[in-house]
């Protein structure tokens, strides 16, 4: 038999007293950085005297403000615990796994938490589980650092998808991930007195001129509850951003930017046949990959897509990556929404195919100008059929 390789930790999960050691087995982050959000998974095999465990460790990082924000564990091999975890931490990323190194693991981790100290940021709690990677000797070369930033990176296949990425990035003031998508030497931090925005849309057309390709983009931002539209120009070289210039800028209101971000909501309503037991089996069938939100009329099921897609067109929305909506509401009506016909029947057929379909009785479709669900979520009633009555009075 092979003799393992384990690394003595002292303390982390052991009682005081104890040491315990650890083998690195595996680790993934997500290919979500270009996003400004990244995960991060861990898998140990510990040992501590006789007795030996898997342990699971899953971080969630923010480039632009938060650093190190979320951290969660759990020692053995419960499939559903993990995944419930991965979910709830990962679930709306929407990008791919990429293995990486214990090194290029432990240089992750320290270079998040890097933004917390200089911001004076609290790390997430359980700090005593994770501390020996904040402290653990790692030194990755240029060329290693490189490599770690491309596997955190989805592929750019388009010029629209660069040009939304690096927008975002520019816009977040996170000017490494903004360099990444870049060549050539220009100035990136050409909205020096804007704040850390977040990119809520942006529409690009292009113009042709003796230069080449020239793309012009309106992106509507918003910074301490307030939204500006600003208009830039940006030229590309296959899809790498080769010039960055700033055309015009005005502030917008927030209704003038409700109405710029307004899409079509289409909601079908349902009547729950079922016991809560029968209820909560279904629905676990039926919303895997989902993160869960508890509201005091019910609970809220939001299903992601699964990939970031929607950065690749003419026109981003920060909040096309929702793929449909499940509100079990506690007066015993399902609701499902989605933003297109196409999914919402998608969503509706998935329902028809699943164990929970017997207990469903559809009572009410509704096609809205503008999304209703969340306004129905935090109202004051408790049917939707009534919400809709009182809005449309």
């Amino acid at each position: 038999m092979a003799q393992r390789n384990f690394t003595l930790i002292k303390g982390g999960l052991s009682t005081p007293g104890e040491s315990e050691k650890k083998r690195f087995v595996s680790a993934y982050a997500t290919n979500t950085r270009l996003m400004g959000v990244v995960g991060l998974y861990i898998r140990w095999e510990t040992q501590a005297g006789n007795t030996a465990a898997d342990f699971h460790q899953f971080f969630y990082f923010d480039a632009e403000e938060y650093g190190f924000e979320s951290y969660r564990s759990i020692s053995g091999n419960d499939s559903m615990e993990i995944e419930f975890i991965e979910n709830t931490l990962m679930g709306g990323l929407g990008g791919e796994k990429v293995d990486i190194t214990q090194k290029e693991a432990c240089f992750l981790i320290q270079s998040y938490a890097e933004i917390n100290r200089r911001l004076s940021i609290p790390f997430p709690e359980e700090k005593k589980e994770y501390a020996f990677l904040l402290n653990y000797p790692v030194t990755l070369s240029n060329v290693e650092k490189r490599k770690l930033f491309a596997k955190q990176c989805v592929d750019i296949v388009s010029s629209y998808q660069a040009v939304n990425y690096f927008l975002m990035r520019c816009f977040g003031k996170d000017y490494e991930a903004a360099a990444y998508l870049s060549k050539g030497k220009f100035t990136l931090d050409i909205y020096p007195e804007i704040p850390e925005a977040t990119l809520c849309k942006n529409t690009i057309d292009i113009f042709e001129n003796e230069h080449g390709s020239s793309y012009l983009c309106e992106s509507l931002i918003e910074y301490d509850a307030a939204y500006m539209l600003i208009v830039s120009e940006i030229t590309v070289s296959g899809v790498k951003i080769t010039s960055f210039e700033r055309r015009s800028g005005m502030k917008v209101s927030p209704a003038e930017a409700a109405m710029m971000l307004s899409r079509p909501e289409f909601v079908t309503v349902y009547e729950i046949l079922a016991t809560p037991e029968e209820f909560d089996m279904g629905i676990s069938e039926l919303t895997p990959g989902t993160v869960l939100t508890t509201h005091e009329s019910g609970r809220l099921f939001m299903s992601f897509n699964k990939n970031n897609d929607h950065v690749n067109g003419k026109v981003f929305r920060l909040n096309e990556d929702v793929s449909g909506l499940f509100f079990a509401a506690d007066n015993g009506q399902m609701i499902i929404a989605a933003y297109s016909i196409k999914g919402i029947h998608a969503i509706e057929k998935n329902l028809r195919r699943s164990s929970l379909a017997r207990y469903l009785l559809p009572v009410a479709k509704y096609e809205f100008k503008e999304p209703v669900l969340y306004e129905f979520i935090q109202s004051d009633f408790d049917d939707f059929e009534e919400f809709v009555d009182y809005i449309k009075d």
